[in-house]
């Protein structure tokens, strides 16, 4: 597995994301998908439900018909040690050191899950930037969005929007909880310019915090699973109080100790 190279980190500065192709060998994505499936048939806790978000789609509670619909397994890292060791993986250390140009802190308080996106009760995401609900002393973050399985817009995977990470977009153009506003015509012409990369097992998309994306309903009959974290430079800093800084960090080692 080799990390990101120049050209990929120039497209990730300049687009907001850039995909990995078959960044993770196919023996270790086989082995955490298992594990995703044997731990989301479980419904090992820690968990998130689609009826606690109710963001359209989703069931209305967790009463109602597909109310147990997970839609995250939550705290990835500290699941199992193959989660763990993805996340700090070299080859991440070293792509997004290489990024920032300087050493690499995962964040465990945000994303640092098995996201799930599932048939009928899986719900769809409005257009959004993820640094809405983050708090942070600079807004320069990049996840890393892990694909178990293959991923289009079929079975609900992410669009994105090129560029937005470096827009800087009024106020008024999002919502009472930083959803981008559909009906505002300025909006709708800045999503039509959105792209929805294919992705195949193994393929890693790495993408901006401040990147305008959204996901649809997955329209197939399996789920999908992909593995995502969320990362910084080394002097960027979670705001004491914050949910941001409500789980300890973790440094990864530098690339030039690899």
């Amino acid at each position: 597995m080799s990390p990101l190279n120049a050209s990929q980190i120039e497209i990730l500065r300049q687009q907001g994301f850039v995909i990995a192709k078959q960044f993770l060998s196919p023996e270790r994505r086989a082995a955490l998908r298992r594990l995703s499936e044997t731990q989301l048939a479980q419904a090992r806790a820690p968990l998130e439900y689609e009826a606690d978000l109710r963001y359209p789609g989703a069931p209305s509670s967790r009463n109602a018909e597909g109310g147990g619909t997970v839609r995250r397994l939550l705290d990835a890292y500290a699941r199992d040690p193959a989660y763990a060791a993805w996340a700090a993986d070299p080859a991440i250390a070293a792509s997004l050191q290489a990024y920032f140009g300087e050493p690499v802190v995962l964040s465990r308080a945000h994303h640092n899950c098995v996201m799930t996106k599932h048939p009928r009760y899986g719900s769809l995401t409005g257009w959004h930037r993820d640094i809405r609900y983050w708090s942070f002393d600079k807004e320069d973050l990049v996840s890393t969005w892990l694909a178990l399985g293959r991923e289009t817009s079929h079975n609900g995977a992410l669009w994105l929007v090129p560029g937005s990470h470096a827009m800087d977009l009024a106020p008024e153009r999002f919502d009472a909880v930083q959803f981008l506003r559909e009906d505002l015509p300025e909006n709708q012409a800045l999503i039509a310019q959105a792209v929805s990369p294919e992705l195949e097992p193994g393929d890693v998309l790495f993408f901006h915090c401040r990147t305008l994306h959204a996901a649809g309903r997955n329209q197939s009959d399996e789920v999908k699973l992909s593995v995502v974290h969320t990362y910084h430079g080394a002097s960027t800093r979670p705001r004491p109080g914050t949910r941001s800084a409500g789980k300890p960090e973790v440094p990864l080692l530098p690339a030039d100790r690899l």
